[in-house]
């Protein structure tokens, strides 16, 4: 049986606006054929490589349900994440020194979204397992929205399981759906966060929010 791997999840938000509110996006679909198999029970199955790839429908008003998953006990419990820290600055570089390579547009470190990002990064540690939607029902729309981001793109990708800042960037840049969000040509600024907890199964939790204001 192939290792268990770390896990990814990423997603693209596209705002309509009508009578100047913004309408959360919905109509979820998977794409990018993921390697990363989800059991039943909602529990990761192994897989050589993980890389979920997931886009919105603009203007839907419907949201699909909830689809967390969580890693088997004791999956990574043979991995060292006592080194297992985030720079923002060393982020903002590693996503900016990307982008410029493809000739896009560098971001800046905006408050609002690292605190997106820090809002799901802890509910998933505090719930040991990887989503784009909070325990409170909350999905990345609307803790962009929350947090006093005035958004007309935005999208998020979420990591579980990786040790480094590095392994998880690689982990985006090596996965379709990841990767297009990093290079999503509108964006302007992004936060990131990681939430650490050597008790959970998953270990580290990574969430990146990078967006384009209206």
């Amino acid at each position: 049986m192939p290792r268990f791997v770390p896990a990814l999840v990423g997603l693209m938000l596209v705002a309509a606006v009508l009578a100047g509110c913004a309408v959360s996006p919905g109509q979820f679909g998977a794409s990018d054929a993921p390697a990363l198999a989800a059991a039943d029970d909602g529990s990761l199955a192994s897989a050589k490589r993980s890389g979920l790839g997931v886009t919105t429908a603009s203007g839907a008003q419907d949201v699909a349900a909830d689809t967390s998953t969580r890693a088997p006990k004791g999956a990574l419990a043979d991995r060292d994440y006592s080194s297992a820290k985030l720079d923002p600055e060393l982020a903002l570089k590693l996503v900016n020194d990307y982008r410029a390579a493809k000739g896009l547009t560098a971001l800046k470190l905006d408050a609002r979204l690292t605190a997106a990002a820090k809002m799901l990064s802890r509910d998933l540690a505090s719930t040991d397992r990887i989503s784009h939607y909070g325990s409170d029902g909350s999905s990345p729309w609307d803790r962009v929205k929350r947090a006093g981001y005035n958004a007309k793109v935005a999208a998020e990708n979420v990591g579980a399981g990786q040790a480094s800042l590095e392994e998880v960037f690689k982990g985006w840049t090596e996965s379709p759906g990841h990767n297009r969000n990093l290079l999503l040509p509108a964006a302007r600024d992004m936060g990131i966060a990681l939430a650490a907890d050597p008790k959970t199964e998953f270990k580290t939790f990574w969430t990146l929010v990078v967006a384009g204001a209206q």
